[in-house]
């Protein structure tokens, strides 16, 4: 008997041997077909293909590797769902019932739905502890609180490239070429600095760049060490004394490689007080010219420095109120706002340091600077000539008071390769000692995401829109940003930045916004930054059909509050909250004459079809006397305003719309004037009511 059943599992062993090989075979036919033939419905990702796959049948169990491609699209678990249930249907039984899992971008693909579409959260990738200390700066004279939106969050953004200085020919150049009326080197600040930077400060962000976002050209500086008119007063028990620590001092009109202003001179400090007799310094410009200017204040971090010591800045409009955590990032210029200011030296024109505080420590002041300026770092005996914003990252790190090492490289000979590092190194170390980045030592600002912000998606041959390419990187460290959180935070970033504009984009155009695939790639950019990052390649500044809708204003307003939104979205993802979108700007924004000197305001509130968070929730009025400044507004519940118009003299209003995250973009500015003897009423008309992008031509 036994004879027998040897002999028939001798004669059928092969039979198995074969079926078995001719299964593989079947099986890996449909899964070269599948791959080969594979589309996205909106992303345009490229083509892929099956690499390999481990085909188990005694653990019943299929793996499949498809081309590094396949991950560059995005998976929801909608689409996760179909693709597994499209590829089964596809195989060969019995395989269909194995257990398949399809493997890209290091996981498996029901591992890469962002966090914000789970039912339950991928853990590795949220932050594990968040800052709770007070922000970096605070405006105190702002009337609403974004409590939903990005209050207190610190979010770094920069503007892609800057001219910088070419050791092989010696000159200064761009770092990307002139098409289309632009070079993307001042095209991308076109939509960060005027959109996307104040719609993230209306939410409550604190933002910083480490480019020079101010484009005035005009700088003056106001220090202790001897420059424009510097002052303090002390009260009975506070005395100004100087720090032990070096502070800035304007030691020279140029500054070569390696100087540092920030090492070069002293700073001050006196104790704190609560009452209401105290001591205060300073700093009141000569101004160059009438105009806007950025304002920014720099201080020491000292041992006992308190979290809320006290700015106000004098300005056409009145006084502007912060509070400045002092606690960190001293030893740098730190950016407060901007404001008009006249001509000259004026009371109306200065800032002031207050000891007044909550906490008990000490209050630095050191020096303070008004307007961007013109650059002033030399390279090889030649400055750029430029106005600082246009310059890149490594030469306003310099000028910001950064260490060597964080803007130069060794061999000193590589202004661009310098460059693109320096923008991540330059975070790195102001966040470093904080709750986000506790591994690198530095300023301990708890700067949580960047984005920079590019316009080189590609080209075309066609006359065909781009469209927006995302990069991040996950290959290093381990897998590990410093905080120890999985590097896939900066896929999710990602993911949600052009999901977000794909959709927006879309809907505002009535034409599908294409969407190119996210790249997991080994860039400077998104490798060196501590937190989760990512670079947005917004359109192609190379193909003609992006760049119409690029030097469209509307279109870059679209952009930007896509961008916005995705980043209030992904951090309230990160932190576990829940999120209110910003208003849209008002609408149908009229004056009235009423009775008794009065005018009455009336406008309409704007509901965002894409988002029904964005609903109104109160108003701002702002008003400008005559020539003088913008004051801090003031709120008000009801669609209208009734204010008492003083004869002979010009008022000026804008209206913003206000929520619980944060605040619109300004709707158009109208004015009323009374005259002192009045014998009827005038009323002008503004028929410029809309903007368009620049005409072309086409040959």
């Amino acid at each position: 008997m036994n004879r027998y059943l040897l002999f028939f599992l001798l004669t059928i062993s092969p039979s198995l041997a074969t079926f078995g090989q001719g299964l593989d075979r079947n099986v890996e036919e449909r899964l070269h077909q599948y791959f080969n033939e594979y589309k996205h419905p909106s992303t345009h990702f490229g083509t892929c293909k099956l690499d390999s796959f481990a085909l188990d049948h005694q653990r019943r169990k299929l793996d499949i590797y498809p081309s590094v491609s396949f991950g560059y699209q995005p998976f929801t678990p909608e689409s996760v769902e179909q693709i597994y249930g499209y590829l089964k249907n596809s195989l060969p039984g019995p395989v269909n019932y194995y257990d398949i899992t399809i493997h890209a971008d290091g996981k498996s693909i029901e591992d890469l739905v962002p966090n914000y579409l789970r039912k339950k959260q991928d853990k590795s990738r949220v932050w594990k502890q968040v800052y709770k200390g007070n922000p970096w700066t605070k405006n105190i004279s702002r009337p609403y609180e974004a409590e939903e939106g990005l209050e207190g969050k610190h979010i770094v953004l920069w503007q892609s490239h800057g001219k910088y200085y070419i050791h092989k020919t010696g000159e200064w150049g761009w770092q990307r070429p002139r098409l289309y009326g632009t070079t993307e080197d001042m095209f991308t600040q076109s939509f960060v600095v005027p959109y996307l930077m104040p719609m993230l400060e209306n939410a409550g962000a604190v933002v910083f760049t480490p480019r020079e976002r101010d484009w005035q050209r005009n700088e003056v500086i106001v220090d202790n060490n001897g420059s424009g008119i510097y002052q303090e007063v002390k009260s009975q028990k506070a005395k100004w004394e100087t720090t032990p620590y070096a502070g800035f001092a304007l030691k020279r009109k140029t500054y070569i490689d390696g100087q540092n202003p920030f090492r070069e001179g002293t700073a001050r400090y006196a104790p704190t007080e609560k009452k209401a007799e105290k001591a205060f310094a300073q700093w009141i410009p000569n101004i160059p010219e009438t105009g806007r200017y950025a304002v920014y204040v720099s201080y020491q971090s000292l041992p006992n420095s308190v979290s809320d010591a006290k700015y106000l800045v004098f300005h056409k409009g009145g006084v502007t109120e912060f509070l400045v955590n002092q606690q960190i990032g001293g030893g740098t210029w730190v950016y407060l706002g901007h404001f008009e200011f006249d001509k000259g030296t004026n009371d109306y024109g200065m800032v002031v340091l207050s000891n007044q505080s909550k906490q008990k420590g000490v209050v630095c002041a050191d020096a303070v600077r008004f307007g961007g300026g013109m650059g002033n770092i030399a390279r090889e005996g030649q400055t750029s000539g430029l106005p600082r914003y246009l310059e890149g990252a490594r030469y306003n790190a310099q000028w910001s008071g950064m260490p060597t090492e964080i803007y130069r490289r060794p061999d000193r000979q590589n202004d661009y390769a310098d460059d693109l590092n320096t923008r991540s190194q330059m975070i790195n170390y102001l966040s470093g000692g904080s709750v986000y980045n506790p591994t690198d030592k530095g300023l301990g600002v708890p700067f949580e995401m960047t984005l920079a912000f590019h316009s080189d998606a590609g080209f075309s041959e066609t006359d065909e829109w781009i469209g927006t390419l995302g990069v991040y990187t996950t290959n290093f460290n381990e897998g590990k940003l410093n905080s120890g959180i999985s590097r896939h935070a900066s896929r999710d970033l990602t993911d949600m930045v052009m999901t977000e504009l794909q959709h927006d984009l879309s809907a505002k155009y009535g034409r599908q916004w294409n969407r190119r695939g996210m790249w997991n790639r080994n860039y400077s950019e998104t490798r060196l930054p501590a937190v989760p990052s990512m670079i947005l390649e917004i359109l192609s500044h190379q193909n003609f059909a992006d760049m119409r809708m690029g030097h469209d204003p509307n279109f870059k307003f679209t952009v930007a509050r896509s961008v916005y939104k995705a980043i209030l979205k992904h951090t309230a993802t990160m932190h576990g909250t829940d999120y209110v979108v910003q208003p849209l700007p008002v609408t149908r924004f009229a004056i009235e004459e009423g009775s008794k000197h009065t005018f009455r305001l009336s406008w309409q509130g704007v509901v965002d079809m894409q988002e029904l968070s964005a609903n109104p929730r109160g108003y701002i009025v702002y008003t400008r006397l005559g020539h003088g400044g913008w004051d801090n507004g003031t709120y008000v519940k009801n669609n209208y305003y009734t204010f008492h118009a003083e004869p002979g003299l010009v008022y000026s209003f804008k209206v913003t719309a206000v929520n619980k995250g944060g605040e619109s973009f300004p709707s158009e500015i109208l004015s009323a004037y009374h005259a002192k003897k009045n014998e009827g009423t005038v009323l002008i008309v503004n028929g410029f009511d809309r903007t368009s992008g620049t005409a072309t031509y086409e040959s």
